[in-house]
């Protein structure tokens, strides 16, 4: 039996730890009983190779099963007969972890999110929201007939819409395995069915990445973005590609700049046309 320095939340006595329980040695109130360790129930020794962790890897949407699925890993130790055999053991786990041809499509159409979200460089809450997505257009019946390819990419430029992160249609379609008609075909098989919260892009979005990427000055990102509300005061966003407004008005500030910027390098940037930045241009300058 040792004393504490805890004193009884009644009498104020004190108390006395025996065992499992702590007691007032006055009243006889049990203040604390069943203590639990929450720490690890074996030891660690330096120089161990294997870890012991109870914990796998978290839920995820990204993943057909969320993540829960087991994998018979390979090891070296194995010889022979008993390598064959785990062999035929992991080739038939494998096929037994895909039941149907809806999860069979969800495999494929989640694993082109993950490599997209990855060449684009996007946070994983845009990976995991376009799976579920994805899985909304599935359960929709909107993939029947229709291209895993492009609903995969539309479900990630979906995303980026309704996020408010600033990626063109070109930037999505150039790392996808669908061609622009796929994904637009998907994405308006989306917006249509599913009522996807999308309103029209603002090209301000646009301009401080288009300047980080071509160089230009904070001077000349801020008279493009007063350019831009120049253009939505006088109509000339409406009915243009905003990705293209915002190169124009970049090239425009560029040029007030004296900045030595062509047409070729701000659309190629915003994978419009210089026939598309040059309207917005001639637009700005009318006045």
């Amino acid at each position: 039996m040792a004393a504490s320095t805890q004193q009884c939340p009644e009498c104020a006595g004190q108390v006395r730890t025996e065992d499992s329980e702590t007691v007032c040695a006055d009243c006889g109130l049990v203040v604390t009983a069943d203590h639990i360790d929450h720490g690890p129930e074996w030891r660690s020794f330096e120089g161990e190779q294997s870890t012991r962790e109870r914990t796998g890897a978290p839920l995820t949407r990204s993943r057909h099963d969320r993540g829960l699925s087991t994998d018979i890993g390979h090891s070296s130790r194995l010889k022979g007969r008993k390598r064959r055999q785990v062999a035929r053991m992991r080739r038939q786990h494998n096929r037994a972890q895909i039941s149907s041809k809806r999860e069979r499509n969800q495999v494929y159409g989640f694993g082109e999110i993950r490599r997209l979200v990855s060449a684009l460089d996007l946070p994983d809450d845009i990976r995991e929201r376009a799976c579920v997505l994805f899985e909304s257009a599935q359960s929709a019946d909107l993939l029947r007939g229709r291209s895993l390819e492009g609903f995969a990419a539309a479900a990630v430029y979906a995303v980026c819409r309704t996020a408010d992160l600033s990626r063109t249609l070109t930037e999505v379609v150039g790392p996808a395995r669908a061609d622009r008609d796929e994904l637009k075909c998907a994405y308006d098989a989306l917006n249509r069915d599913l009522g996807l919260p999308t309103g029209p892009i603002d090209p301000a979005e646009y301009v401080p990445r288009f300047a980080s990427e071509l160089d230009l000055s904070q001077a000349v990102e801020r008279r493009a973005a007063e350019l831009v509300q120049v253009a939505h005061d006088r109509g000339v966003v409406t009915g243009r590609d905003p990705a293209g407004v915002a190169a124009g008005c970049l090239y425009t500030a560029a040029r007030e700049a004296d900045r030595d910027l062509t047409q070729a390098a701000a659309a190629a940037v915003a994978g419009v046309t210089p026939v598309t930045l040059r309207g917005t241009y001639q637009e700005l300058n009318e006045e």
